[in-house]
């Protein structure tokens, strides 16, 4: 039997990158899948998917995403918070206006969804955040995105003392996963392509994060395999925080 047989979700985010990989992880799996955006619908999301058009920093969008989601499945059995803005700029930099949008849609987005979901998610549902390594480490010139993590691992943790057993929520702390947010992030270097062959020699792995890792742990903090996990954040990221800052092609 597939994993999450018999299961219902909403991912947020889902039309690209990582909400995109665990949308299709989950469909595998044999669960029912909603997920939103700030468009319409995308033509190239499987058809069995049902699509929200939705703002995540909106308080009355996220309440009308909750409704439509518990109309649709009933109780909802998962719940994944992967929708996230990014902006390089250091403290400085950034404006008001970057402050709304980032942590509008990362911190207070995370917060509206998990406060909208828990009183009609199902007894031992699973909510899990999309942290990342960034919430541990700052990465240069992401001031309010590593701010924005921080938030959400520690909201993570509350969610899980307040409403645990009826609930189980975790976090997923990405490292380098190749998407766009990532190739932004070595374009703020002089010499993009010479940051980015540093930054692979600093990983164990061997290699770059997919889209896919990230669903493959979503999929098992989803499924009844992890009941006895929560309150936890998970790093993912090929063992790059594990390490020394040396080099070790220079070992």
């Amino acid at each position: 039997m597939s994993r999450l047989s018999g299961k219902s979700a909403l991912v947020t985010g889902g039309r690209q990158g990582i909400g995109r990989a665990i949308v299709e992880a989950f469909l595998r799996e044999g669960c029912e899948v909603m997920t939103c955006g700030r468009g319409g619908r995308p033509s190239d999301i499987p058809d069995d998917v049902r699509w929200q058009t939705a703002d995540m920093s909106v308080a009355a969008d996220v309440e009308a995403l909750k409704d439509e989601a518990a109309a649709v499945f009933g109780e909802i059995s998962i719940l994944v918070n992967n929708a996230g803005l990014q902006i390089e700029k250091t403290v400085v930099d950034s404006t008001d206006a970057d402050w709304d949008a980032l942590m509008g849609v990362n911190a207070k987005g995370v917060f509206l969804t998990c406060r909208a979901f828990i009183p009609v998610m199902s007894t031992g549902g699973s909510i899990i955040n999309i942290g990342s390594t960034s919430g541990h480490v700052a990465d240069p010139a992401m001031a309010l995105y590593n701010a924005s993590k921080a938030f959400v691992h520690g909201l993570t943790r509350s969610v899980a003392v307040d409403h645990g057993p009826d609930v189980r929520c975790n976090a997923i702390c990405p490292g380098w996963i190749l998407t766009g947010m990532a190739d932004a992030a070595f374009e703020l270097a002089d010499d993009p392509r010479a940051a980015k062959q540093a930054a692979l020699a600093r990983h164990p792995a061997g290699r770059f994060g997919s889209p896919d890792d990230v669903a493959n742990l979503a999929v098992w903090l989803a499924c009844d395999e992890s009941q006895f996990a929560t309150g936890q954040c998970y790093t993912i990221d090929g063992g790059l925080t594990a390490a020394s800052p040396i080099n070790p092609g220079l070992v």
